[in-house]
């Protein structure tokens, strides 16, 4: 990879608190700046990655946005409950305003975003969420928690990029690479989840 043409990577780049917006130039190895930026229009944040997947973003941030809760469509919100509260997660909340809603928030151990699982929450059909992230330090720790509380996980695998549509192959990720060893979970409707390892962070993760 090769600076573009629109690249100079012998000017100074802006300090912090400088009003610019980090950007990159396409297929260029070296970060840039416009310096374009209408002072009167609202600052959002600009997140991207470079070539090491570094996310770099600009700190002049608007308000913070905390995801905080993830529905999941159940059809039998008792047996859900139980599916979740025996995989160790906290209940934060369960009422119920009659017969047509019901929710019930349940937080994961360390997580700080939640789950609501209930009645008339949600249009969605229960089983239809699928691949939602579980981050662990440590899979093989992570899987046998998971089956110690009766969940069915699958065995460890990573992705390969190869053909360009990843593949998925038994174990764990070469040199057991942050981000790179998965394992899968269901609960009672078959709403999935996937495991993934990570146990050192990119820059500004």
């Amino acid at each position: 990879m090769v600076a573009s043409p629109g690249c100079d990577d012998n000017r100074a780049r802006p300090a912090r608190d400088d009003p610019t917006v980090w950007s990159f130039e396409p297929g260029c190895c070296h970060c840039r700046w416009s310096e374009t930026v209408d002072p009167i229009a609202p600052k959002v944040v600009v997140g991207t990655a470079n070539q090491d997947g570094a996310t770099i973003v600009d700190e002049r941030a608007t308000m913070d946005m905390n995801l905080e809760v993830v529905v999941i469509p159940v059809a039998d919100v008792d047996r859900a409950l139980r599916f979740y509260q025996g995989l160790g997660w906290r209940v934060d909340a369960d009422f119920e305003t009659g017969p047509e809603f019901r929710i019930v928030q349940l937080t994961p151990p360390g997580s700080r975003c939640s789950i609501h699982i209930g009645r008339g929450l949600t249009p969605a059909a229960a089983g239809s969420v699928q691949g939602t992230y579980l981050v662990v330090p440590d899979l093989e720790k992570a899987r046998a928690e998971l089956i110690g509380h009766g969940a069915e996980v699958s065995e460890v695998f990573h992705r390969v990029y190869d053909s360009g549509t990843p593949q998925e192959v038994a174990g764990p990720a070469p040199n057991g690479a942050s981000y790179g060893s998965y394992a899968t979970f269901s609960d009672p409707d078959g709403n999935g989840w996937l495991l993934q390892e990570v146990r050192e962070r990119l820059p500004g993760r």
